[in-house]
C-alpha cells in the first residue's frame, strides 16, 4: 500500500521541480513509512517548499474542534504556517504570493461532515482564481469506497460542515472529491491527482497494514471513524456524542437518560451489524463536563453491514420516546438555523423525527436523491 505522497516521491517529484509549493497538510499527512510529508518534501533537493498551510485542528492535529487557529512560523522547517481555520478559510494572494502550485495531503474520514473536505473545496477555488495548480496526494477512505448512505446537502445549508451536495456518507476518497467538485461545479483548477497503490474500494484502512494516525482530537481510531457518519448528528441536540471520553463517538448520552433503559429497546430493534451497551460517563470536557450521564456504547460487530446513519436516527427516536421532553434541538443564536439541521443538510430529518416518522421511513424518503448522486459519482472513481 502506497499513499499518494508515496507514489510523488518515488515516481512523479518532477510535478514539483521548478515550482514554489503551498503544502496543505496536518498530523495524518505521513508517508507509508510515517515521515511526516513537510519533513519529506521540506528536505527533497529537488522541492522547493515555500509556505504551508493548516485546517481545522492546526497543522499539528492538536487543537479541539471549533477552536480558531492563528498563523505561525514553523520551528522546525522556518517556514510560515498560514491557518484554513481562523481569519480565513481559504488561501488568499498575499498567502499564495511565492506559490505557483498547492499540493494537499491530508487523510480524510469518509463523513460530509469532516472540514477538510471544505478546506480542500476552498484551495480548489482559490487554486482556480489565482491560477495557481493544485496537486491532490490521494489516500484511502478509511471506511471503504462502496458504502454510501445518508441524505443529500440541500444547497440552502450549505456550509463549512457541508460544504458541496454529497451524502453523509459518500465512499470517495479525496482525490475523487476533488475531480468531482472541479467539473460538477465548474471551478475550472488546474488538478492533478495523485492516486495512492494497492488499495480497492472495499477495504477498510486496518486492511491496509498501515498504522492508523489520529485524523482529530476525537477520531482517535477507526472505530470512532466508523461510527462517526451516525454518531456526528448528536453534535446537534442535547445529547453527548462522547467528547471529553477515551471513546469519543461510540459513547453517547446524558444526565437524564437511563442507558440500560436505552440500551434495552434499541437491541430489541436488531439493528444490523452494531451491538449496544448500557453505561454510565463523566465527559471530562464538552456537553455536561463533569456530570454523570446515562447513555450507551455501540459496539459495531459486523461493519460491512453496519448503516450508522441509520443506526443514529434509531438511537433518537428511541432517545424521544423514552425520556419525552427532555431532547432539544439547538438553534445557533449567530443565524437562528438548528444546529442538527446545518449537519444533516435539511430540515427534513429534524421535521420528521419531531412528527414521528420511523427511521425506515426517513431513509426511504432520500433514497431517490441517493441514487441520483451514485450516476453521477461513477464518472470520478479512480479505483476498483
Amino acid at each position: 500500500m502506497q499513499f499518494g505522497v508515496d507514489v510523488l516521491l518515488r515516481e512523479q517529484v518532477d510535478l514539483l521541480e521548478g515550482k514554489g509549493i503551498g503544502l496543505v497538510t496536518n498530523q495524518t499527512g505521513v508517508t507509508s513509512s510515517l515521515e511526516w510529508t513537510v519533513d519529506a518534501l521540506h528536505k527533497n533537493p529537488r522541492v522547493r517548499l515555500t509556505c504551508l498551510f493548516g485546517p481545522e485542528h492546526g497543522i499539528r492535529g492538536d487543537m479541539q474542534d471549533a477552536a480558531k487557529i492563528d498563523s505561525f512560523t514553523d520551528s522546525r522547517t522556518g517556514l510560515k504556517v498560514f491557518s484554513l481555520y481562523g481569519d480565513h478559510y481559504k488561501p488568499t494572494p498575499d498567502m499564495t504570493r511565492d506559490v505557483d502550485a498547492l499540493v494537499y495531503d491530508i487523510q480524510d474520514v469518509g463523513a460530509r461532515y469532516y472540514t477538510y473536505i471544505a478546506t480542500m473545496n476552498r484551495c480548489l477555488e482559490a487554486a482556480a482564481e489565482q491560477n495557481k495548480e493544485l496537486i491532490l496526494l490521494d489516500r484511502p477512505n478509511p471506511i471503504t469506497g462502496t458504502a454510501v448512505e445518508g441524505n443529500v446537502l440541500e444547497e440552502s445549508y450549505r456550509s463549512f460542515v457541508g460544504e458541496r451536495p454529497i451524502p453523509i456518507r459518500y465512499g470517495m476518497t479525496m482525490g475523487e472529491l476533488a475531480q468531482m467538485f472541479n467539473r460538477e461545479f465548474g471551478l475550472r483548477c488546474d488538478l492533478t491527482v495523485v492516486k495512492a497503490k494497492g488499495w480497492e474500494r472495499s477495504i477498510w484502512y486496518d486492511e491496509t497494514a498501515l498504522p492508523w494516525v489520529m485524523s482529530s482530537p476525537n477520531l482517535p481510531t477507526l472505530d470512532a471513524a466508523t461510527a462517526y457518519p451516525g454518531t456526528c448528528l448528536l453534535e446537534g441536540v442535547n445529547v453527548s456524542e462522547g467528547r471529553g471520553t477515551t471513546r469519543p463517538f461510540e459513547i453517547l448520552g446524558a444526565p437524564w437518560i437511563d442507558g440500560f433503559k436505552l440500551r434495552e429497546r434499541l437491541t430489541g430493534e436488531a439493528l444490523p451489524g452494531v451491538a449496544f451497551r448500557g453505561l454510565c460517563f463523566v465527559p471530562a470536557f464538552g456537553k455536561f463536563a463533569g456530570e454523570t450521564c446515562g447513555g450507551i456504547q455501540l459496539h459495531v460487530r459486523e461493519r460491512r453491514r453496519f448503516r450508522p446513519v441509520l443506526a443514529v436516527l434509531k438511537v433518537l427516536r428511541a432517545i424521544m420516546d423514552l425520556f419525552p421532553g427532555k431532547m432539544e434541538f439547538r438553534r445557533n443564536p449567530r443565524d437562528d438555523v438548528y444546529g442538527f439541521d446545518r449537519l444533516a443538510g435539511t430540515a427534513t430529518i429534524r421535521q420528521e423525527l419531531l412528527a414521528g416518522v420511523e427511521p425506515e421511513k426517513i431513509e426511504k424518503n432520500w433514497q431517490k436523491e441517493l441514487k441520483d448522486f451514485l450516476a453521477k459519482r461513477r464518472k470520478y472513481l479512480l479505483y476498483s
